[in-house]
């Protein structure tokens, strides 16, 4: 998977698409929390009474879609201290990948790159 992630990358420009950023909203751990609220130069509970909410899964999400911090230009505002889920998104390189296969098939409808990694496993798999 790694390799198929790496070639994929070699070739896609993420701020041609953003439509992670644009229709789903990443899970903030503490230590994201934390890092972006020092970054605002804000206490960590008014980062979150104004930026995130607690779901149903009790964790820390955005409020609202398309992403706060996106840009019209598709850049991240918070790129340099963006949640570790974002840094890793859409997931295809992690070493225990078939781990998350539920969260890869949610992320294929979503991002073309992922999509394009899974296709190119599926052919793979075929020889």
């Amino acid at each position: 998977m790694q390799e198929l992630h790496d070639e994929e990358f070699k070739s896609t420009d993420c701020l041609e698409c953003a439509n992670c950023c644009k229709t789903t909203g990443p899970l903030f751990t503490d230590k994201d929390v934390d890092r972006i609220a020092k970054h605002f130069k804000m206490k960590t509970q008014k980062f979150v009474e104004q930026f995130l909410r607690i779901d149903e899964d009790n964790d820390y999400v955005l409020q609202s879609v398309p992403c706060t911090f996106l840009g019209a230009d598709n850049y991240c505002s918070i790129y340099d201290v963006r949640p570790k889920a974002c840094s890793e998104f859409p997931h295809t390189d992690r070493k225990k990948f078939q781990q998350i296969s539920n969260l890869t098939m949610q992320n294929v409808a979503i991002c073309p790159a992922a999509f394009n990694i899974v296709e190119k496993m599926k052919e793979r798999i075929k020889l």
